[in-house]
C-alpha cells in the first residue's frame, strides 16, 4: 500500500468514530506498526489535517479537512465506474448524462497513475432500459426534490384510465420494468405505478406534508411488513 493510500484509511478510519480512536486500534485497522501510525498522524497535522490527541489518549479528526488530490482506492473506483456505467445504459438520457459528466469530473481531480482504473473496463452491464415511459422522468424527479404533488392519467392491467393525485417518493428500477412509488389520494395508501403505463402527468405546485425521506421509510417499513406477512402465510397455510 503506498503511503498516500494509507494516510487516506487513516482519515476513513477517524471519520468513522465519533470519539477519540487509539493509536493501537489505528493501528490494527490500518494494518501497520503502531510507530507508523504516529508517523502518518504527525504527517496528516503537517497537511492541515485538524486531529486531536495524544499518544495513549487517542485522535479525533474535526471535520473541514479533505486530502488533496481527491483519494480512491481501486475497489472504490470499479464500483464508480460500475455505478456509472449502470445509470447510463438502464435509466434515462438526463441521469445518464449525468452520470457521464460526474465521472469526468472525478477523472479530472484524481492522481494521473489512479485515471486508468475508471476505463478498466472491468465489468460490463448491457443496455437493456427500461420500457420508454410516455412522460419525461426529469419532471418526475424535480417534483420528488419538490415535494409537489403530480396528477397521473394511469391506465390499469386491463386498460383503464384513471386519474390520480400521488405524492411522489421513489423512482424503482426491477429488472426492465420502473416503477414510481408514492402516496396515492383516491387509495389513500401507499402504491406503485409502472411507469409505461402513464400516459401523461401534471405537476401540481403544491407540497404535499412531512419530509419525502419520511414517507420513504414509512413506505418501506409497511413493504417489508406485507413481505414477511406473505412469506408466514406460505409457510404455514394453514394457520394453525
Amino acid at each position: 500500500m503506498s503511503k498516500s493510500d494509507r494516510l487516506f484509511d487513516v482519515m476513513q478510519i477517524l471519520r468513522r468514530h465519533n470519539g477519540p480512536v487509539p493509536g493501537s486500534d489505528l493501528a490494527r485497522e490500518a494494518g501497520v506498526s503502531l510507530r507508523t501510525i504516529y508517523r502518518d498522524i504527525a504527517t496528516l497535522q503537517g497537511m492541515g489535517a485538524d486531529i486531536e490527541g495524544e499518544p495513549g489518549f487517542g485522535y479525533v479528526l474535526n471535520a473541514g479537512f479533505l486530502l488533496p488530490p481527491l483519494m480512491f482506492s481501486p475497489d472504490e473506483l470499479h464500483a464508480l465506474a460500475l455505478g456509472a456505467q449502470w445509470v447510463s445504459h438502464q435509466t434515462d438520457d438526463g441521469l445518464a448524462y449525468a452520470a457521464q459528466n460526474a465521472i469526468a469530473k472525478i477523472g479530472s481531480v484524481l492522481p494521473l497513475e489512479l485515471r486508468p482504473l475508471l476505463a478498466d473496463n472491468l465489468f460490463h452491464v448491457g443496455r437493456n432500459r427500461p420500457e420508454t415511459p410516455a412522460v419525461d422522468l426529469r419532471i418526475m424527479r424535480q417534483a420528488m426534490r419538490d415535494q409537489f404533488k403530480l396528477q397521473l392519467a394511469y391506465r390499469g392491467p386491463a386498460g383503464e384510465e384513471t386519474l390520480r393525485v400521488i405524492w411522489p417518493i421513489m423512482l424503482g428500477f426491477v429488472e426492465a420494468k420502473l416503477f414510481v412509488a408514492g402516496w396515492c389520494e383516491l387509495r389513500e395508501d401507499f402504491r406503485t405505478f409502472r411507469a409505461d403505463r402513464i400516459e401523461r402527468i401534471k405537476v401540481i405546485e403544491e407540497r404535499y406534508p412531512g419530509r419525502r425521506r419520511d414517507l420513504v421509510k414509512r413506505w418501506r417499513t409497511l413493504a417489508d411488513e406485507e413481505r414477511a406477512s406473505a412469506s408466514a402465510r406460505a409457510g404455514n397455510p394453514r394457520g394453525s
